[in-house]
C-alpha cells in the first residue's frame, strides 16, 4: 500500500521524532510498501523511501513564523486563510492514491497551525487517504505552550478530536492526557511506543548482523556466549548441558559456540558430531549454535565483538588453558563471566568472576546462573528492551496490525 509520513522536518535533519519517522519509514518500505516522506526539512537519503519537500510544511519558513507571531497573540493573521488552502492544495497533489497519511506531531503542536488546518480540512473532505494522528508531544498539556493557545479556531485543533482520524500516542502516560484534553475515552486512542534498533545501536558490522538476523538472536533470553575453538580441552559438552538445565527455566535460553574446529587434530571434526548428536539428545537443536556448522570460514574479530555485545554472559569451561583472553574480552564488554576454577582464570579474573569446579553437576551450575540473571537488574531491563521496544516487534505486533486494519 502506499503511505505518506508527514512531519515539519525530516532526515537528515535529525530529533527525536525524526528519528522516528525514519525508523518507520524504512520499517513499513521493508516490510513492501510504497513509503513518501513528506516534510518542509529533508531530503531524500534511501531510495526506497520517497521524500518530497513542501518548504510551507516547515515549522521554521518565514511566513510560517510570521504567521505564527500573530497566532501566539490570540490574533488570526489576515493571510492565514490563504496559506492553509496554499498547503493543502500542495498536499492533495501528492498524495493521490496514499492509502495512509500518518501525521506525526502537527496536529498535536503549534509549530504551523496552517498545516493542522489544511489536515483537518482534507481529513473531512476526503475518502482518501485515512489518517494517523501520531502524538509524541501535546501542546495543550505542556505549560511552556499555555501562554501560545488560545480559545477557538485553530488553537482547538490541537485539543478536540477528528472523527475521521486514528489516534496513537508513545506512552500510556499521554494517551491519559490526551483522552482527557479531548474527551473521549482512552480505548479511542492506542499506544505504540517508540523503539530502538538493537542492531544500528550496537553497530553490528554486516556478517555480525547478518548472523543476528539469520538465528533471531533477539529472542535470545538469555545470550550465552562462548568464543572457543571446536576442540575437546574446551569442554564444550558440558556448556551444553547447562544450556538444557537452563532452558527448563529459560525457555529461549541459547548458547553461541564462535570457533572453527581446532587445527591441529584430525579428530576434532569427530567431536563435533559428538557434540551435534549430544545437542540432539538434550533438545536443543534449535537453541545451540556452532559457527562452524554455519560459515565456511572463521568469523573475524569484528563478529566476535559484535557478539560479545549481543550475549549476556560468558560461559568458559575449559579444562585446560595457558590463558583466557575471552575473560578480557567480556571485562571490556561488561558482561558476567561464569569459568572454570582453573589457575590462568583465577590470575585473569581475580574476584570479579564466578568460578565453578570441573566436576560440578550441570544442574547446578544452571541453577546459579538463573540465581545471578534474575537478581540482575541490567539484564531485567536489556531483555524488557529487545522484548518490548525494538523497532522489529514493535511494526509487527502494533503497527503492521493498525496498517491491515484500515
Amino acid at each position: 500500500m502506499e503511505i505518506a509520513l508527514i512531519h515539519y522536518a525530516a532526515p537528515p535533519f535529525i530529533g527525536g521524532v525524526e528519528s522516528v519517522i525514519d525508523s518507520h519509514a524504512h520499517l513499513m518500505a521493508n516490510d513492501g510498501h510504497r513509503v513518501r516522506i513528506i516534510a518542509g526539512r529533508g531530503e531524500q537519503i534511501d531510495p526506497k523511501i520517497l521524500f518530497t519537500k513542501l518548504p510551507l510544511v516547515d515549522s521554521r519558513h518565514e511566513e510560517i513564523l510570521a504567521l505564527k507571531k500573530d497566532l501566539d497573540q490570540g490574533r488570526i493573521p489576515k493571510g492565514f486563510d490563504s496559506i492553509v488552502q496554499k498547503i493543502k492544495s500542495q498536499l492533495i497533489e501528492i498524495i493521490g492514491n496514499t492509502e495512509w497519511l500518518i501525521a506525526h506531531n502537527v496536529c498535536s503542536l503549534n509549530k504551523n497551525l496552517a498545516l493542522t488546518a489544511a489536515l483537518k480540512q482534507i481529513s473531512e473532505n476526503r475518502n482518501k487517504p485515512k489518517f494517523i494522528l501520531w502524538h509524541h508531544d501535546l501542546a495543550w498539556t505542556t505549560p511552556r505552550y499555555r501562554d501560545e493557545l488560545h480559545d477557538g479556531y485553530p488553537w482547538d485543533l490541537l485539543c478536540t478530536d477528528w472523527p475521521q482520524a486514528n489516534q496513537i500516542v508513545v506512552s500510556e502516560s499521554r494517551q491519559i492526557e490526551l483522552a482527557k484534553l479531548l474527551n473521549v475515552s482512552a480505548k479511542r486512542i492506542s499506544v505504540v511506543p517508540n523503539g530502538i534498533d538493537a542492531a544500528k545501536f550496537w553497530k553490528l558490522g554486516v556478517e555480525g548482523q547478518e548472523i543476528y538476523k539469520r538465528l533471531d538472536l533477539i529472542a535470545a533470553d538469555p545470550l550465552l556466549l562462548l568464543p572457543v575453538r571446536i576442540t575437546p580441552r574446551k569442554n564444550i559438552e558440558f556448556a551444553l548441558k547447562v544450556l538444557a538445565e537452563l532452558r527448563k527455566r529459560f525457555k529461549n535460553a541459547r548458547l553461541v559456540v564462535t570457533g572453527p574446529l581446532g587445527s591441529h587434530n584430525p579428530t576434532n571434526a569427530e567431536y563435533l558430531n559428538r557434540l551435534a548428536e549430544l545437542r540432539r539428545e538434550l533438545n536443543i537443536e534449535g537453541a545451540a549454535y556452532f559457527l562452524a556448522e554455519l560459515i565456511e570460514r572463521p568469523v573475524s574479530n569484528e563478529v566476535i565483538s559484535d557478539l560479545y555485545r549481543l550475549s549476556d554472559l560468558l560461559l568458559f569451561p575449559s579444562r585446560e588453558e595457558g590463558f583466557g583472553i575471552p575473560i578480557l574480552e567480556a571485562g571490556l564488554a561488561g558482561i558476567p563471566v561464569f569459568c572454570a576454577d582453573i589457575a590462568p582464570f583465577r590470575e585473569l579474573g581475580g574476584s570479579q568472576v564466578t568460578y565453578f569446579s570441573l566436576d560440578i553437576d550441570p544442574s547446578d551450575l544452571a541453577a546459579q546462573l538463573i540465581k545471578s540473571l534474575e537478581s540482575s537488574s541490567v539484564f531485567a531491563l536489556r531483555k524488557r528492551v529487545l522484548q518490548n521496544y525494538s523497532w522489529e516487534k514493535i511494526y509487527s505486533n502494533k503497527i503492521d496490525p493498525l496498517l491491515k486494519k484500515g
